[in-house]
């Protein structure tokens, strides 16, 4: 995060019940996302640029937080995978309160995710979630805690009324806001805590990088992050189920020819896109290259054939 020793010093606040984990209907959101930090612990290295399985620390936040009305990002502009508000706290560096209220300046919503730039597993999914438990336990805000149970307000929802009032004290109180710990405007508000130590692991230092980027090429995560890495990079927003086309490429592959898997399913992209697009496009393409790769593999077990997808060339007809 921005400073990983605010989040170790963020105050309790009052109480609130415990979140929810179903996600329930939630008005419109905006984003504010810091990623002005110093990374002291990076040698100074621009740490919203770092690369974690292809993508920058930044985009990957950007993505998860593709569902705000706004997104604002609280540093100097730079490339982005999608347009984005930018803004500046005053002075530059002046600390994550002062970003935090520069950020908010330009957001409308009642809700508002405020996030760091540099949490490499951060999911929508998790921003429902917070969404959700913001709106069950009427707190002010809903926020992450780590593997250690240690609070993370810069994984968090609020609202930002309650937002926006504490600021105001704490400017007025302190004749501005910078240098101010997170502890001191989070230490106000009535919070309520969503366990997640996969979403809050944050990369600090570059043992964390290292870290991040092995956890990625995992057995259980490396296809989801290959396929998000390619539809950031093709500028693809298309939600499919990618069950489906592995299915479709297990089936090419066996029934027809181990190259006929990524042929056939470039096929059905490409049939979709000429029909509209869209997943229900691309389902449909590959239920019907599916069965089609099955008809043909029913054929060569009929026929006795050995086509290539079983082990060799077909045999010439015996006459």
């Amino acid at each position: 995060m921005t400073d990983k020793a605010t989040a170790d010093e963020t105050g309790a606040g009052p109480p609130a019940t415990a979140a929810a984990t179903t996600p329930v209907p939630y008005d419109p959101y905006d984003a504010v996302v810091l990623a002005g930090g110093a990374a002291r612990r990076l040698g100074g290295a621009d740490k919203p640029g770092v690369r974690v399985g292809g993508r920058a620390l930044l985009d990957r936040v950007l993505a998860a937080c593709a569902g705000a009305r706004t997104t604002v990002v609280v540093a100097a502009p730079r490339p982005t995978v999608r347009p984005v508000r930018w803004a500046r706290e005053e002075p530059p560096g002046a600390g994550p309160v002062a970003a935090l209220a520069a950020g908010l300046r330009h957001t409308t919503a009642e809700h508002a995710v405020v996030l760091s730039a540099d949490l490499p597993f951060l999911r929508p999914a998790t921003l429902r979630r917070l969404l959700a438990a913001l709106h069950e336990t009427g707190a002010d805000g809903a926020l992450l805690t780590d593997a250690d149970g240690r609070d993370q307000p810069l994984v968090a929802a609020y609202r930002t009324a309650a937002l926006r009032r504490e600021l105001a004290a704490l400017a007025a109180a302190h004749d501005g806001l910078t240098g101010l710990p997170l502890r001191r405007l989070t230490g106000a508000l009535r919070l309520t805590r969503v366990p997640d130590p996969h979403a809050s692991f944050d990369c600090d230092t570059w043992d964390d990088i290292a870290n991040a980027r092995a956890r990625i090429r995992e057995h259980g995560h490396v296809l989801d992050e290959w396929i998000s890495a390619v539809k950031d990079e093709l500028g693809i927003d298309l939600d499919v189920d990618m069950n489906v086309l592995l299915d479709l490429a297990r089936d090419a592959a066996h029934g027809v020819a181990r190259p006929a898997a990524p042929l056939t399913t470039f096929l059905v992209g490409y049939a979709a896109a000429r029909s509209g697009g869209g997943p229900e496009a691309v389902a449909e393409a590959a239920r019907k290259a599916a069965a089609l790769a099955l008809r043909w593999a029913e054929e060569a077990r009929q026929t006795g054939g050995a086509g290539e997808g079983n082990g060799g060339p077909s045999a010439p007809d015996a006459g």
